[in-house]
């Protein structure tokens, strides 16, 4: 079963990441927790450095043949992803396990996100 595992915004890193004692000792143990990840061939893609705040970002809206774009920062940081894995792993119940081994991923209270992948054999039924 592949899942993708949602590194949830927070007011904080809406801010932007800032490097402090403390930010780096979070990063190494990181680090670590993605060796330990790779090894137990769990991690296929990961994204080890983050992503920038929303207010670096755009949104391409669709509708038809029409395009709207809008650029960030978008509201409710509890809503949009700053990082992100790709995990193979044998059930939920797995997924689940790996992800409370997770160091806290934030400086203060922060959120992860499992999503079940859809395989392309989802959509043949």
């Amino acid at each position: 079963m592949r899942v993708m595992v949602l590194v949830k915004a927070t007011e904080d890193s809406e801010k932007g990441f800032k490097f402090t004692l403390e930010t780096k000792a979070m990063m190494e143990a990181m680090g670590r927790y993605n060796d330990e990840l790779v090894k137990a061939g769990i991690m296929k893609k990961g994204d080890c450095d983050g992503l920038t705040p929303s207010s670096q970002g755009k949104r391409v809206a669709f509708d038809g043949s029409s395009r709207a774009v809008t650029d960030g920062p978008f509201a409710h940081p509890r809503e949009l992803t700053t990082g992100f894995w790709l995990w193979t792993v044998k059930d939920m119940n797995e997924a689940v396990a790996w992800v409370k081994r997770c160091p806290n991923p934030m400086m203060g209270p922060s959120e992860l996100e499992i999503r079940p992948m859809q395989e392309i054999e989802d959509f043949q039924k």
